[in-house]
């Protein structure tokens, strides 16, 4: 049911005429994210700049029983933002202020719409910047909303790790601030770890004050490769126990391999499985110890190459390379759409996990691009398809299953970091049980009318 005059009328006088649209190209735009789910158009799109604007327009909402769905930068992978319910989106994007920076205690209070990068380039000023880092161009409240990770996330955790305090607007428009300053406590429950991950299905988070970490004075890092996959995620797995603390631990399958290779003009690996290490620390000769046990670690596992002391200009290439692999992936498919494993295991089966991939896509003739946060056991394997053919899309439908029933079996998770959305809806029971129920629960006693990016993870 469309969004009745009298809403249209009031949603204008909250956030302005300017901040308001109900036209074709706003609403498209806002209809999908960057995953393979269906577009869904909603009946408004509106910008509002603060707290109680976005207040104001829940409030509005709410008293009428019209969905609402928050929207960071639309980069997610499972159809998190997507309106399927129609009703009203809500764009944090012009919400991109950056409130504080109190350097001394290594925190910054932004808005839900601040842009990571843009929000690192100016903490360096400071010496400072905030670790996770989703890869693409995401809003903070997004990677809150999301719990995002990323590459650093083996060393100085998720996002919801590093949340201080926020700012959020429940369902009927209530605003609370969980959280404290302070660098711990024991007091209450932990609501801000609540919300982080919540996919704006408890509420809207506007404002976040972050932990922030002091860039490394120094760094090193180094590419390795092996014979085979499970050899290269072994490695991984042995490198974490013995005790060293890499900045970051990322595995490329031999296809992910192949295409950096073919897209970019800096590098020519050999087309095999590939680990790339960095260690961040405050001298080159303790980083170099650590590199020269990690050496040792690799060779007895059959490593075929070892490159160590990247500069820094090959490490930014790398990096980017590493980034920009979603992109050469499409590039490499025209016309087709991915489907994304984001399963994430114990450590120690992080080998067990990458061999059945691969041997999933491989025995149905499917390419899979097997890449990841290999410290943190997150694994991602895109496969490429037209999800208007049925047949086809569903065997990588059924690959999909069958890797994350693995990945259960291991005591892993559906989904490391790209979050439930739509598409890892079907295997939330599977890893949840009963505290599904009480999921369900925390969500009618926060959102009791279903408002609330309506769809989603249940």
């Amino acid at each position: 049911m469309p969004c009745p005059p009298d809403v249209i009328s009031r949603l204008k006088e909250i956030v302005g005429v300017d901040k308001f649209s109900t036209g074709a190209s706003n609403l498209s735009l806002h209809s999908k994210d960057e995953s393979f789910h269906h577009a869904h158009l909603p009946d408004v799109v509106v910008w509002p700049e603060n707290t109680e604007e976005v207040r104001d327009v829940v409030r509005l909402c709410y008293e009428k029983g019209i969905p609402v769905t928050p929207w960071g930068a639309g980069t997610s992978l499972e159809g998190n933002p997507i309106p399927v319910k129609g009703g009203v989106v809500i764009d944090l994007q012009k919400m991109d202020r950056i409130l504080h920076i109190r350097e001394n205690d290594l925190q910054t209070e932004v808005q839900a719409g601040v842009v990571f990068k843009d929000l690192n380039k100016k903490l360096a000023r400071y010496g400072l910047f905030f670790p996770p880092d989703p890869g693409a161009s995401a809003t903070i409240g997004g990677m809150v909303a999301n719990n995002a990770s990323g590459i650093r996330a083996i060393k100085y955790g998720a996002t919801k790790d590093l949340i201080q305090k926020m700012t959020v607007v429940l369902a009927d428009g209530e605003i609370i601030h969980p959280g404290t300053l302070a660098f711990k406590s024991s007091s209450g429950l932990d609501l801000c770890r609540l919300f982080a991950g919540s996919e704006g299905i408890l509420g809207i988070i506007t404002e976040v004050t972050l932990r922030l970490v002091g860039i490394p004075p120094e760094f090193l890092s180094a590419v390795v490769s092996f014979s085979t996959a499970e050899a290269a995620s072994l490695t991984v797995s042995q490198i974490i126990r013995s005790g060293l603390s890499p900045a970051a631990l990322e595995l490329m399958g031999t296809n992910a391999v192949r295409l950096i290779n073919k897209y970019t003009e800096d590098f020519d690996f050999p087309e095999s499985p590939l680990v790339f290490i960095e260690f961040h620390g405050t001298n080159k000769a303790g980083l170099s110890a650590d590199l020269a046990l990690v050496r040792e670690l690799c060779e007895d596992n059959g490593a075929t190459h070892f490159e160590a002391g990247i500069g820094r200009q090959a490490r930014g290439k790398l990096w980017e390379a590493r980034y920009n692999l979603h992109d050469f992936i499409l590039r490499e498919h025209p016309g087709l759409e991915p489907i994304a494993i984001d399963a994430a295991v114990p450590i120690s089966k992080l080998p067990d996990i990458v061999a059945y991939s691969e041997k999933a896509s491989a025995k149905r003739g499917i390419v899979g691009y097997v890449f990841g946060h290999a410290g943190s056991g997150n694994i991602h394997m895109p496969m490429m398809g037209n999800p208007s053919d049925e047949k086809s899309w569903g065997v990588l439908e059924e690959i999909n299953r069958e890797i994350v029933a693995f990945a259960l079996s291991l005591g892993g998770t559906a989904t490391g970091e790209h979050g439930v959305g739509i598409g890892k809806i079907p295997f939330m029971e599977s890893e949840h049980g009963e505290s599904l129920v009480l999921m369900r629960k925390i969500k009618k006693l926060l959102d009791p009318k279903g408002i609330l990016n309506p769809g989603k993870m249940f």
